[in-house]
């Protein structure tokens, strides 16, 4: 990986550096309007009705916005290359993984956070995410930041299941749930900052049982999205958590530069996703009767191939983000103040934590076969 040129690197003692990356880290939604049978009859011509969305920053498109939490991505220089240059809340310059994927499906050109209050009934039939930054499966980490839990995006679903039917009947509703495409996105968090860099689940819990308790806590999540109708379910893997600029930077020994990936983050993600491949087949085995699918996406192995191997993909930097010195900056640290690459597009990494809209669109890419044997099954 190359280092910045165009900021310094940060000289604050890991402590400070610490505290700055915490610092990042119910409300009423209006109902729809009903349709008439002539306006959603085109949805159920199609193979795929809706993409419904779960996670964290990944794949939150603004849901943040709506709740009182500091860590949010609603002002510049995030969306400086989204339509009109808007930003929207998603925590990059312009569009997700998750975008790309409804627009390829057909459905809409981008998923809407569900607790925009402007939201129709039309839009909640194509597809919403729930997703909300610095989430997680483990309840201890949205804790940390004030955001939702996971766990609360399935009550989130329920309801939002409810205005469905409302809005079309509730044999229509059963029909459509059956039909959505469903992507759940979240778990970095989990370990980047609730085990890794503060103390409380390490002293309870070693990499591998921390591991087998989050992997329980989303499974349990995945038998939610069952009960409410999913039957095709794609769940994405841990990414080299190791090699995020912020991580690099918290583990920085002055002594041991040039910067690198932390083997031992990575590591930890590498064996997550190991069980979860594991768990997620053998869901599959029990509720085969039900013909549910599930699928894993790989993010690790797309990602640690556009880090290491940029200049393949069209990049000049993979080790800092395109935000101010893209080490320490993300939210509220990445501000309209913040000095940015002049060129977002050149760069894996948005800020310190996310990546680009141009890695977003190659994990997108990437992950293909599985979107497209997930809309077709």
């Amino acid at each position: 990986m190359t280092s910045s040129t165009h900021q310094p690197s940060p000289s604050l003692p890991r402590s400070q550096l610490l505290c700055c990356f915490l610092a990042v880290l119910t409300l009423p939604v209006s109902g729809g309007r009903c349709l008439s049978e002539q306006q959603h009859s085109w949805i159920f011509n199609t193979s795929t009705t809706a993409i419904l969305v779960f996670g964290d920053s990944t794949v939150d498109p603004g849901n943040n916005n709506f709740i009182p939490t500091v860590f949010r991505s609603n002002f510049p220089p995030y969306g400086r290359d989204f339509l009109n240059h808007e930003p929207t809340g998603r925590f990059t310059n312009g569009r997700l993984a998750t975008d790309y994927i409804a627009s390829y499906a057909g459905i809409k050109e981008l998923i809407p956070p569900y607790l925009d209050p402007n939201l129709e009934m039309k839009d909640l039939l194509t597809g919403v995410s729930f997703a909300s930054a610095g989430s997680g499966f483990d309840p201890l980490t949205p804790a940390i930041s004030n955001v939702i839990p996971v766990r609360k995006q399935l009550d989130y679903l329920k309801e939002y299941k409810k205005r469905v039917e409302l809005g079309i009947g509730k044999d229509r509703a059963e029909a459509h749930m059956k039909k959505a495409a469903f992507v759940v996105s979240a778990g970095t968090n989990d370990f980047v900052l609730n085990y890794f860099l503060l103390p409380f689940r390490r002293q309870i819990y070693s990499v591998s049982s921390y591991q087998r308790f989050v992997i329980q806590l989303l499974m349990d999540f995945l038998q939610g999205l069952w009960e409410e109708g999913g039957r095709r379910i794609a769940v994405v893997g841990l990414p080299p958590i190791g090699c995020l600029p912020i991580v690099i930077t918290l583990n920085l020994d002055k002594t041991t530069l040039p910067r690198g990936c932390v083997e031992s983050y990575s590591a930890a993600a590498r064996g997550f996703n190991q069980i979860l491949r594991m768990e997620l087949k053998s869901m599959q085995s029990k509720l085969a009767k039900d013909n549910v699918k599930f699928f894993y996406v790989d993010s690790y192995e797309p990602l640690a191939d556009m880090i290491h191997n940029f200049h393949n993909y069209g990049f000049e930097e993979a080790g800092s983000g395109c935000c101010g010195s893209g080490y320490v900056e993300a939210s509220f640290l990445c501000n309209p103040k913040t000095d940015t690459c002049p060129d977002a597009s050149k760069y894996v990494f948005w800020d310190s934590i996310h990546p680009t809209q141009a890695t977003y669109h190659n994990i997108f890419l990437a992950g293909r076969p599985i979107v497209d044997a997930m809309l077709k099954h």
